[in-house]
């Protein structure tokens, strides 16, 4: 319109007038009570209170109806116990607080059945001030202090303790139960128990069997939420020869109960089994800080501390046997102790919860034990070398996109695409980055076998998947095999190296015939030679410069070795160690071998280096050495970490779970028939001891594929433990990313943009607080719908409803956008003076009124009354003002039935404040409408506009007002008529 209506919205040109009820509305006060009555709070204990009383409430209720859906700090209170006080305003009805809030000896339980027990800010599970009366028979030090630590610890917030009235405030933001717990009782010096205090639970006794109320509450079976005295009664019919047993029983109990830490809280008999609560409202400090490790409810918004490993609960001391010959000396379960109901849970950021006959377990999975140093403390450059540079460099090599069409939507699925002739550049690439990792100091000696592990596999890739470019210098095709099979030679001998030297060192300096065949396992023939020769030894300084060369040369050395064993030659006279050597340089490997324990690259090289022919290719080499395997009579190619000894165990003869150079060497030798242990081979175990560390092998993955080598669209879980790795490091971007580059599955349809809404939803926090990676997920081309749906959810928790408003405008929720401005948004923004917003919001959502429900009383009420106060306030010609009356007179009509029709539809939906805002809205129409009508206008038009204030819903001392003016304007009439 071109308007700009905060210019034209001036302050209230009227005073405030005191609002008077109308009672008289057509039903008496005694129907009224009856229906008041169906609706109030029962409270039927008679030691309990409120503040207001119910009658108050009901008189309240009365006079300003819909007062109890909004009672100001409400209170609910036991005499000689405390009190508790709502703030802010609750809605009461229906509410049965005898079953809702339960007062006993030093705590308060609210909702104690957690199935009935609404979300955080609804019904009394809401912010609290919690007062309790404390018996205390002797002071000791400190009290104030171990109390805060008490709230605390709760997930309270400890305000003051009165040592004079004994009286301890905190407050809450939201309940289960809160109090004191045994052990706290005894080290604060409370009073006894069993004792006459006025603020002691009745205990019902049986009179007749002299039974210690106080011992029997300290029973086992008050632990197992049974009452003691039934349980007394029933053992003495059953076992009346135990009475004995059972005293030596609760004396044992009461012996080992420090060491025992129950999770159900039990301050009085009478003990109620509860549902396990949700992980995620678990304190995880509780299990081993608390005395009686009681679970207690914290902030549901706290984060929980992501370094936990293991955290312990309560532990048992089992001197005896789980099960002795007395049934009465029965161990309980822990299990048993949580509830009936518990049993393993997940939690967030991979928590896990579950319990064994006697110790109840808090753990976290460690998804980020690759980015922690020998100290266990998280390294920055270690998350920028394993995490965002391998990710970047990834991201620079070229890919194809490939558009697919969800829900209306269109995301960039991503593959990586190069060939063989890059590959060599790709792999010096990566190697170069876990070098810069292994320059990082306080890396523990285990972390950096692996990263050595990890050049290795790239080396090996180059190796055995790259290619090069053909000229007229490189020889012809026929030599290309030898090439990589004398590539393939090199890589053996480094990986093999430090295991040559390791054994070298060991020897004695006189064991020159060890070291020369230690020497040869690597196939370090210089140095052999040259040790040979500076020996003396020259005859065979030759024969090991001519090792693993001519077939001839083997052959005479094996005709000779047999012609010595048949002619019956005395080997006592030779060196034993000097004939494994002639016997590995004859290529007879497992002779030469004989019991000495070898690693299987090793044993690998030897067959290579010494028994298959010389121009034998890689092929042959992996086939020949796979059916020693399967004969038994080759070493396993166990992984990296069991081959070095990083893992001492794990690994057993016959287990499938090889290192991933082995599997390499399959994958080059299976090019052209089916593969079909991908997923062995891309798991962690294949490269690493640690199950959750997928960061390195999605990379080889992605790059293998790349080249060609396979083909598999069935490799979802690699891709979902490296996202759950990033994620756990809040790297969302670079999940998403990650995500995006998953393989289409028929029997998966759409899996990427499941994925993808699942982590903006789940870490929204997380994303949306750095602007870096909110640009980088919209680079990735995530539709920005699917973003703002994900931060509307997120700031709607939180109660943050106008950035909530403009993200489900963002993402095109337009029903949801229009009931969020008219039962939360808009009141708040007119109250404000906040027209032009509410102008704005309401103009964007009108193009899409099609598709909104009740549009005509919801935003656009607001826009209508602007519209019509805007033609109110316009200045007509003398000529016009009696139409102009008439025709303003039908708007305004128009405008009030509108206003009554939305109120009645929108009903419980619309809060006290956009009540208000209505009436103010007709308050004003009303005002401009009989302001100043003109002198044009006849006394039946002004009547009539007075006709139509009456059925406006405005306030009735505003009604009134209008009332006195209308009798005047009919008196006029009434006078200028006589006259």
């Amino acid at each position: 319109m071109g308007v700009d209506l905060d210019a034209l919205v001036a302050e209230s040109r009227f005073k405030k007038r005191k609002v008077t009820l109308d009672v008289y509305n057509g039903s008496s006060p005694c129907s009224i009570s009856r229906e008041i009555q169906t609706f109030l709070p029962t409270l039927q204990a008679s030691d309990y209170f409120t503040e207001p009383c119910l009658t108050e409430l009901a008189m309240r209720e009365l006079m300003n109806p819909g007062h109890c859906q909004r009672v100001q700090n409400f209170t609910v209170g036991r005499y000689g116990y405390g009190k508790v006080k709502f703030f802010g305003e609750t809605d009461v009805r229906w509410l049965d607080l005898n079953q809702i809030i339960k007062f006993k000896r030093h705590e308060i339980v609210v909702y104690e059945d957690e199935t009935t027990k609404p979300v955080i800010g609804k019904g009394l599970n809401k912010a609290a001030e919690v007062t309790l009366l404390l018996q205390i028979t002797s002071m000791k030090d400190q009290v104030t202090e171990k109390l805060r630590v008490s709230a605390e610890r709760q997930g309270a917030k400890f305000i003051s303790f009165d040592s004079n009235k004994k009286e301890w405030k905190f407050t809450v933001q939201h309940f289960s139960r809160f109090g004191l717990s045994d052990d706290e009782e005894e080290d604060i010096a409370m009073g006894d128990a069993g004792s006459d205090s006025d603020v002691q639970e009745p205990i019902p006794m049986n009179d007749s069997d002299g039974s210690d109320p106080h011992l029997l509450s300290h029973s086992l079976p008050s632990h197992l939420g049974l009452d003691p005295v039934r349980m007394k009664e029933m053992q003495m019919v059953m076992f009346p020869y135990e009475e004995d047993e059972d005293e030596e029983l609760n004396e044992s109990f009461s012996h080992h109960k420090q060491h025992i830490r129950s999770p159900i809280h039990h301050p009085s008999t009478k003990i109620t089994r509860k549902t396990p609560l949700a992980l995620l409202e678990y304190n995880p400090g509780s299990f081993g800080s608390t005395p009686n490790g009681s679970i207690l409810l914290t902030q549901q918004k706290k984060p929980l501390p992501l370094t936990i490993t293991k955290v312990q609960g309560f532990k048992m001391e089992v001197k005896e046997t789980p099960v002795t010959k007395n049934y009465s000396r029965n161990i309980v379960d822990a299990a048993l102790f949580m509830g009936k109901s518990f049993g393993i849970a997940w939690g967030p950021n991979g928590l896990l919860l579950h319990c064994n006959s006697s110790t109840i377990n808090l753990q976290k999975a460690a998804t980020d034990n690759v980015v922690r140093d020998e100290n266990n403390k998280v390294r920055e450059e270690l998350i920028d070398s394993c995490f965002d540079s391998p990710l970047n460099f990834h991201k620079e090599i070229n890919h194809e996109t490939k558009e697919v069409e969800v829900d209306d939507y269109k995301i960039k699925i991503q593959k990586l695409v190069c060939d063989r002739l890059s590959l060599s550049h790709i792999c010096r690439s990566y190697i170069s980055i876990i070098e810069k990792q292994l320059e990082v100091t306080g890396l523990s000696p285990s972390k950096r076998v692996m990263l050595m592990h990890q050049v290795l596999v790239w080396e090996l890739i180059k190796v055995l998947f790259s290619s090069r470019e053909i000229s007229s210098l490189d020889p012809d095709m026929e030599a290309l095999p030898l090439i990589r099979r004398a590539e393939f030679s090199y890589w053996l001998q480094e990986s093999v190296m430090h295991r040559v030297q390791d054994e070298i060192s060991s020897l004695n300096d006189s064991n020159d015939l060890q070291h020369l065949f230690l020497l040869l396992t690597g196939r370090q023939l210089d140095t052999a030679v040259e040790l040979s020769a500076s020996r003396g030894d020259v005859r065979l300084a030759l024969l090991l410069s001519q090792a693993g060369g001519s077939m001839v040369n083997r052959s005479d050395l094996d005709h000779q070795l047999n012609l010595w064993k048949t002619n019956g030659l005395d080997f006592s006279f030779i060196e034993k160690d000097r004939i494994k050597i002639l016997e590995l340089l004859s290529g007879n490997i497992h002779e030469a071998l004989g019991d000495m324990n070898i690693d299987w690259k090793r044993f690998l090289g030897l067959l290579m280096w010494y028994q298959l022919p010389p121009d034998s290719d890689l092929i042959s080499i992996f086939q020949t050495y796979h059916r020693l395997l399967e004969n038994g009579r080759a070493p396993y190619p166990v992984p990296v970490y069991i081959d070095e000894g990083v893992v001492e165990n794990g690994w057993t003869a016959g287990n499938d779970r090889f290192d991933l150079a082995y599997y390499l060497m399959i994958l080059h030798g299976s090019e052209d028939r089916e593969f079909g242990i991908l997923k062995t081979m891309f798991s962690a175990f294949a490269s690493s001891h640690d199950p959750l560390d997928h960061h390195m092998i999605w990379h080889q993955r992605a790059v293998l594929e790349a080249v060609g080598t396979f083909s598999c669209d069935d490799l979802h879980v690699l891709d979902m433990g490296f996202v759950s790795q990033l994620l756990s490091l809040g790297h969302c971007h670079w999940a998403i990313y990650v995500v995006l580059h998953m393989s289409n599955h028929e029997d998966y349809p759409n899996l990427q943009a499941r994925v993808i809404k699942e982590i903006l939803f789940q870490y929204c926090e997380t994303w949306s607080g750095q602007e870096s990676q909110r640009e980088f997920i919209e680079e990735l081309g995530v539709p920005s719908a699917w973003m703002h749906e994900a931060l509307a959810v997120y700031h709607g928790y939180y109660g943050n409803s106008v950035n909530a408003l403009e993200h489900y405008l963002g993402c095109g929720f337009w029903q949801k956008a229009h009931s969020t401005f008219i039962s939360l948004v808009a009141h708040s923004l007119f109250l404000s003076g906040k027209h032009s917003e509410i102008w704005r919001i309401a103009t964007s959502m009108e193009e899409h009124k099609s598709e909104i429900e009740n549009w005509d009383v919801g935003a656009g009420i607001y826009m209508t009354f602007y519209t019509l106060r805007i033609s109110l306030e316009e200045d007509d010609d003398a000529m016009t003002e009696m139409v102009s009356l008439k025709k303003k007179n039908d708007e305004c009509k128009e405008f009030f039935s509108r206003l009554k029709e939305s109120l009645a539809v929108w009903d419980s939906r619309l809060p006290l404040d956009a009540r208000m805002v209505y009436a103010k809205m007709a308050e004003e129409i009303s005002d401009l409408l009989v302001g100043d009508p003109g002198e044009g206008s006849s006394i039946e038009d002004k009547l009539e506009c007075f006709s139509t204030i009456f059925d406006s819903p405005i306030p009735d001392d505003i009604l009134s007002c209008h009332l006195q003016s209308a009798v005047s304007h009919f008196a006029l009439h009434l006078t200028e008529a006589a006259s």
